[in-house]
């Protein structure tokens, strides 16, 4: 049983940091960005070349705060290049959809071409286990039930206490008044992308400290961060990082009572379910 919490803590945990990203977007925007998951692959490649010996060789330390930094850089081009050009236009969100998705594909190949399809490995932040009641534990696992909660709370505090935080608040509620008080709405959407591919970076060099990396990385973590902030709300970040875990737990013990090949089928059963009776989510406002 412990080990089935702690792996549903560990999923939930990494889906949270992706989900909040996506759930930022789409209440400043409005748009869902389908390059979200190549982000998350990106900044695992990013830290792996840096840090690896058959990149840069520059170490961990060195790896993971030179892929953040490089994730900032890159959630401003996804915006200048993918998004931008369509905001304001008719059938925007569509328009994003198409462009986010061809970006994907041609960022996930760009990768494929220039470090090949040959798994990769990020050296661990921690190595080791640990033993809490009664249960061993990863120490890297422990890490990402930590510092996920850790740095959505950080995430929430910035959101709340400083001034660009409040500000993509403001304009998620009302970007008209947002604007009529000043609010340089472009300058909020370069804040929002760049904060959402920090967090897809993050969740990205964390699983690829558990698992190998590889071109495709993202693709199954963005199909279960769309469920998630569907689940909890569009635009909701309380709803999304709710969802995050809730999720994490069904899909862990669904994986060990059904089995691992039914456990989508699970997913989508309980997301129908929820949106049966709150068509907006968890925590999702009513439109």
């Amino acid at each position: 049983m412990g080990a089935i919490i702690v792996s549903g803590l560990v999923s939930g945990a990494l889906y949270a940091l992706v989900a909040a990203g996506l759930s930022l977007i789409w209440g400043s925007l409005g748009v869902f960005n389908f390059a979200h998951g190549v982000l998350l692959m990106t900044g695992a490649y990013a830290a792996w070349w840096i840090s690896s010996p058959d990149g840069l060789g520059l170490g961990l330390g060195i790896g993971i705060v030179g892929a953040l930094a490089f994730m900032v850089v890159l959630g401003l081009v996804v915006y200048l290049l993918l998004v931008r050009p369509w905001i304001g236009k008719a059938n925007a969100e569509l328009a994003v959809i198409m462009t986010t998705i061809a970006g994907s594909i041609f960022l996930q190949n760009l990768i494929l071409e220039i470090f090949g399809g040959r798994y990769k490995t990020i050296d661990q932040v921690v190595t080791g286990t640990v033993a809490i009641g009664g249960t061993t534990i990863q120490a890297q696992n422990l890490l990402v039930i930590i510092l996920a909660p850790v740095l959505l709370i950080a995430m929430w505090l910035f959101l709340t206490r400083n001034r660009t935080g409040l500000a993509i608040r403001a304009v998620a509620q009302n970007q008209d008044a947002a604007q009529l008080f000043g609010i340089g709405v472009e300058r909020i959407y370069i804040a929002t992308f760049s904060v959402s591919a920090v967090l897809a970076g993050v969740a990205g060099i964390l699983l690829g400290g558990l698992f190998n990396i590889s071109p495709d990385m993202g693709t199954d973590p963005l199909l279960r961060a769309f469920v998630v902030v569907v689940f909890g709300g569009l635009g909701s970040l309380p709803g999304t990082i709710l969802g995050a875990y809730a999720i994490g737990m069904i899909e862990a013990f669904s994986s060990y009572y059904i089995g691992i090949y039914w456990t989508p089928v699970v997913l989508f059963v309980v997301l129908i379910g929820v949106l049966v009776v709150r068509p907006t989510g968890l925590m999702g406002r009513p439109t």
